[in-house]
């Protein structure tokens, strides 16, 4: 895998979150700071859906910043990816159909 830069995807819309990825030091584990306006009923459930979405692509030393506006798993799922591609990552391809 290659250095990941700094990168972001989404946005401040109604249902919608952004995402900003930044690399850490080797080592240094994975860090989500999140904010939400729905923190205290779906806090844990955001932060394990970006988390075992950027361990899917088996990234572990990152940085990642989320501020959410009520966005659906589908959503939280999207947009980190999407800043995951963007900060140079070669997203692994997840078979739906068989």
């Amino acid at each position: 895998m290659s250095r990941l830069r700094q990168s972001q995807a989404g946005t401040l819309e109604s249902n919608d979150i952004i995402i900003i990825v930044a690399p850490l030091e080797e080592e240094a584990g994975m860090v989500v700071e999140l904010q939400s306006l729905v923190l205290a009923q779906y806090g844990d459930q955001i932060r394990k859906v970006i988390e075992d979405t950027v361990k899917e692509q088996g990234i572990k030393d990152i940085y990642i910043k989320a501020v959410d506006r009520g966005a659906l798993d589908c959503t939280v799922r999207a947009r980190t990816l999407a800043a995951l591609s963007r900060a140079g990552v070669a997203l692994k391809e997840e078979r739906i159909w068989s």
